[in-house]
């Protein structure tokens, strides 16, 4: 059976229809959830999601792949499908698992998808995970507020973004939310908002890098 086209603007990709559906889980998991366009995922998405699940006592990491980025252009992004592919590839871990369910939901914010999977997962702990790059960035996500305080959130630590991040206006307006790191492991217990920061072992690679090096033609290497 065939998923449905992605919403809206990102209506250029079509995936099978088990990656539209949400993966198993049981009540009283806790269930970390790591959205992203992944153009293309990288080991640094994989080091985020391990660093969560040991971080955080978390039982199951879920790779949200979005239909696209309402952020950014999204002209030249790969199809959803093809994208799911290449970060199942990469979460090839018992405790992860990769879905597209953000196209069966017809939503386009990371607000909305959350405000939504709470609303279907009451019994499960669920708990936002982002890079430090994103935080920095946060305050020009829609609802960001809302966000915040809707689920925890998880930051960890990415090369160049430390001093961005817990300097940017949304780690400001929420300062009174951030918890200790070393109280990391107790997050998924929290109520929003709230917060934690964690320093890891930093993986000097990114998205935008890997597709410049892409784009370099033969000629120009």
């Amino acid at each position: 059976m065939r998923g449905r086209d992605a919403p809206g603007l990102f209506a250029s990709a079509t995936v099978e229809f088990p990656a539209l559906r949400l993966p198993p889980s049981a009540p009283g998991q806790r269930i970390g959830l790591f959205g992203g366009s992944f153009n293309p995922p990288h080991r640094g998405h994989r080091h985020v999601a391990l660093m969560a699940l040991k971080r955080l006592a978390l039982d199951r990491v879920w790779w949200l792949v979005t239909p696209g980025n309402p952020m950014k252009a999204n002209d030249g992004l790969p199809p959803l499908a093809c994208r799911v592919a290449a970060a199942k590839a990469l979460a090839t871990h018992p405790q992860m698992a990769v879905t597209a369910v953000e196209a069966a939901l017809d939503v386009r914010y990371s607000a909305d998808v959350v405000r939504l999977l709470r609303k279907r997962l009451p019994d499960r702990k669920l708990v936002w995970l982002m890079g430090a790059d994103n935080l920095a960035s946060l305050h020009r996500w829609q609802h960001w507020r809302e966000l915040m305080r809707t689920v925890p959130i998880a930051v960890v630590d990415r090369p160049g973004a430390s001093l961005s991040a817990l300097n940017a206006p949304a780690a400001n307006a929420f300062a009174f939310a951030r918890r200790p790191e070393a109280d990391a492991r107790t997050l998924a217990e929290a109520s929003p908002p709230a917060w934690v920061f964690l320093h890891v072992p930093l993986e000097p690679v990114s998205s935008t890098a890997l597709r410049s090096t892409m784009t370099v033609s033969p000629s120009a290497s």
